[in-house]
């Protein structure tokens, strides 16, 4: 009878496993970033299996070896004075029974830099860039039955390679991937959307199929569009003929009657799912996440979304999240992004590489117009900053030295990752290029208007400007080939240079940085062309170019979130451009943006010294800080950002008069007063009636430590933000605070990390300890992956300490998870 139950048992379960309804398994992608070992440093033969690693360090990726500093000036001011390197990453792992008969890969979003990949000692490959994500099949070189090594060598000795910080190893997630010998092909789903209205919307899907399998094969390939409450819209299939060891296209189309339209107020998704059959029989399926939308770039009218015109108000961003590093769990670009929306924010430039794979799934989901942009420098090396930005002679290491041999392809990976995404609706193949004499020239520039410029007048040494025009068309042509529904752009310094030359003809769009006084006289001579402004400061004329000119769609502020490297002398590290800092803490410019690019009403108060200028240059910020904290009698200017008719100012409860922002060719007001202690507050009007108010309370000394935590439980490697206040006796934020902070966690949880937004703070970003700034700061917790509650303990000499509890809870298919619950003592 045993033996008879256990034959039943072993039949059923093959039975099952064999039917179509378990296709789900006929793919798998699951994260290979457990159980690392880290060396930091060469290591002679450590691409070898039997290599002894049992005293390197155990580590978890995404990793970045440079944050962890420490931070000299032996290093580059370009790239944070952060060391860079070499590094060997190695992880021994079992294939698993159900994996046996199928195809694996090892997918990397992306490297910094020069990774080269080994299995069991064999060398599957190297990838100089450091932002492409890549993938290797290590299928023949396993030991399907025993242990299997992959090691990866990480160069990074040319730590001054970049204008900003890169960070150092294998930064962003990796994955195996397991297929069955007819799968579809990497980055082989192509989805386009010719045809949108909102009555109806034409979708064209191209499917490339992959056959390893020992002979020819019929392979039906069928889509289904399926909306966000899983119903299938509408389906299409095809029957192609794949060789053995070939590849083939299945072309397929389908209409959609009313589709939910994805916009940036309404980012509608739908799911598209592809899947593979032969005899029947599924040997894959992919799932993307699509939209239907339109756009169009007019010469004359600007830009429309679903036959709306918008004006795209965009901010530039970088990779990295300070304390961080590069290696930024998607829980923290989610809350920058959330906060970058609630600011106004409508679009974003991936300035100037490709960006991790979840941040563009945020943009979709969230509703941000994106432009992926490829590189920052092509053939010829820019300048990179050692001594601080401008300063002393600069390094040229670079991306440049691999540009001939890698360019096409790393411009091809950008484009065949995203090309299905609703939410990237440009592809930029540079970044300042033409920056004049860096390193291109002409003529031209001993003449003109040159607001960006390296040395001075035309370097008759330098490349000349014409090698702009043979590289931009060879680069049109390559993207081209992979993706002609959105339009080619570049972000142009030397326009005045460029003009010369066919540059701005082969490009769809030319985005202009830093020249706005530009428009007007480019847009007449050249009436053809779609000018936007693909990088801009903070100055509101910049915005006025926009917003007053129907031909001009765009502007992209430097930046969105302040970031670490190109950074002046030391002892500054980071650059301190953003809307939000490096904690992603709302800066007072931020307040100063929602209150031109927001609907929602919105008032902001903030203080300074009375100033003799506000304006210092391009990317000068207004002084108007969240604090009512000054000596008797000081001269202080009380600045009011809002988005209403006017505001009212009161001190103590008495009015100061109120003021309408119709008056203010600024778009602020100004109350300049002597000060006393108390209660400011500002009330915003709209129509007569109120609408938002802020206020500003004078603080007493600091007493004790308030936390907020943004997340009640932890799902496995979860990550909350726990914000770190100094308070005085009433609760009230001490703005002047400065005190050092203690974090220390009992349970299944660990510290990535501590940031309170320094330029100047040389603290190891790994401690425990670190001290407030603007009396604030951010704690980043991260789960393990056992479940169990939870204690932070948050202490400062002479303040009332801290604890806050969370919960991290086992889900039911045994990966953490749940519901759970946090508390605050």
């Amino acid at each position: 009878m045993k033996n008879r139950f256990l034959l039943f048992l072993l039949t059923t379960l093959l039975i099952s496993y064999a039917q179509p309804g378990v296709a789900q398994q006929a793919r798998t992608k699951a994260l290979f970033n457990d159980n690392w070992k880290f060396y930091k440093g060469d290591a002679a033969n450590a691409e070898k299996a039997d290599f002894a690693d049992a005293n390197w360090r155990s580590l978890d990726l995404p990793h970045d070896w440079s944050i962890e500093g420490p931070f000299s000036q032996e290093w580059a001011s370009a790239t944070g004075y952060l060391p860079g390197g070499i590094g060997w990453y190695r992880k021994t792992f079992t294939v698993a029974p159900e994996q046996q008969n199928k195809k694996l890969f090892l997918y990397f979003d992306g490297v910094y830099k020069n990774s080269e990949v080994w299995i069991n000692g064999h060398h599957l490959g190297k990838r100089p860039n450091g932002f492409t994500p890549f993938q290797y099949e290590i299928t023949n070189y396993l030991n399907k039955t025993g242990k299997n090594v992959v090691s990866v060598k990480v160069d990074h000795r040319q730590f001054a390679d970049s204008r900003w910080y890169t960070g150092s190893g294998i930064n962003r997630n990796v994955y195996l991937v397991a297929v069955q010998p007819v799968h579809v092909s990497l980055w082989g789903v192509a989805f386009t959307t010719p045809e949108v209205s909102a009555a109806s919307a034409l979708s064209q899907v191209t499917v490339s199929v992959t056959n390893t399998s020992p002979k020819a094969v019929e392979v039906q390939v069928k889509t289904e569009l399926l909306d966000k409450q899983g119903k299938v819209v509408n389906q299409a299939q095809k029957q192609v003929n794949v060789g053995q060891g070939k590849e083939a296209e299945a072309a397929l189309s389908f209409q959609v009657k009313n589709p939910k339209l994805w916009s940036v107020e309404q980012p509608n998704l739908y799911q598209l799912r592809v899947s593979l059959l032969v005899n029947g029989k599924k040997t894959d399926e992919v799932t993307e996440s699509v939209g239907f939308r339109s756009f169009a770039f007019d010469a004359n009218k600007g830009f429309s979304l679903n036959g709306k015109s918008m004006k795209l108000k965009g901010v530039c961003i970088h990779d990295d999240a300070g304390a961080l590093g590069t290696a930024v769990p998607e829980e923290v670009w989610e809350r920058r992004l959330i906060t970058l929306k609630e600011g106004g924010v409508n679009s974003l430039r991936m300035s100037h590489n490709p960006h991790a794979d979840y941040i563009y799934d945020l943009c979709d989901k969230l509703g941000f117009l994106v432009q992926d942009e490829a590189f920052d420098e092509w053939e010829t090396g820019k300048n990179k900053w050692i001594a601080g930005w401008n300063v002393g002679t600069p390094g040229k290491d670079g991306y440049h030295e691999h540009f001939k041999e890698w360019a096409d392809r790393d411009l091809a990976d950008m484009i065949l990752r995203n090309r299905n995404r609703p939410s990237i609706f440009m592809w930029s193949i540079g970044n300042e290029i033409d920056y004049p004499n860096d390193p291109y020239s002409h003529e031209v520039l001993n003449t003109g208007n040159n607001p960006q410029i390296y040395g001075k007048g035309y370097q008759p040494n330098n490349p000349p400007a014409s090698r702009l025009s043979e590289l931009s068309r060879h680069l049109v042509e390559v993207a081209k080939k992979y993706d002609t529904s959105r339009p080619i752009t570049a972000a142009l310094a030397g326009v005045v240079m460029s003009n010369f030359t066919d540059y701005p003809k082969v490009l769809d769009i030319v985005g202009y940085n830093y020249q706005e006084h530009r428009y007007p006289e480019d847009h007449a001579k050249y009436p053809d062309r779609v000018i936007y402004g693909s990088e801009n400061g903070m100055r509101l004329n910049a915005w006025a170019a926009v917003d007053t000119n129907a031909y001009i769609s765009a502007q992209y502020l430097w930046t969105g979130i302040d970031y670490m490297g190109e950074a002046g002398k030391w002892p500054s590290r980071s650059n301190g451009a953003g809307l939000l800092d490096l904690a992603g803490f709302k800066k007072p410019e931020y307040f100063f943006r929602q209150s031109l690019w927001s609907d929602k009403p919105m008032v902001y108060i903030g203080t300074s010294a009375v100033p003799k200028t506000e304006d210092k240059g391009i990317w000068s910020h207004r002084r108007a800080d969240p604090t009512w904290n000054w000596k008797a009698n000081d001269s202080v200017r009380v600045s009011c950002f809002t988005n209403a008719d006017e505001a009212e100012l009161f001190l103590n409860g008495k009015s100061l008069g109120r003021k309408s922002l119709a008056q203010s060719a600024q778009r602020v007001l100004y109350w300049d007063m002597v000060y006393a202690p108390g209660e400011l507050m500002a009330k915003a009007y709209k129509n007569g009636k109120e609408v938002s108010r802020h206020e500003l309370i004078t603080a007493g000394a600091p007493v004790a430590i308030k936390a907020n935590l943004d997340k009640k439980a932890l799902a496995r490697k979860g990550v909350a933000h726990v914000e770190i206040n100094v308070v005085d006796k009433n609760g009230n934020l001490v703005y002047g605070a400065d005190n050092e902070m203690t974090v220390t966690i009992e349970g299944p949880a660990q510290l990535l990390g501590m940031e309170n937004g320094s330029h100047t703070a040389h603290e190891n970003y790994k401690s425990e300890k670190r001290k407030v700034l603007h009396g604030k700061l951010l704690a980043y917790l991260q789960a393990t992956q056992k479940p169990g509650k939870v204690k932070v303990t948050i202490q400062s000499p002479g303040l009332t300490p801290q604890i806050v509890e969370l919960s991290v809870k086992q889900a039911q298919n045994g990966m953490s998870g749940g519901a759970g619950s946090a508390s605050v003592k």
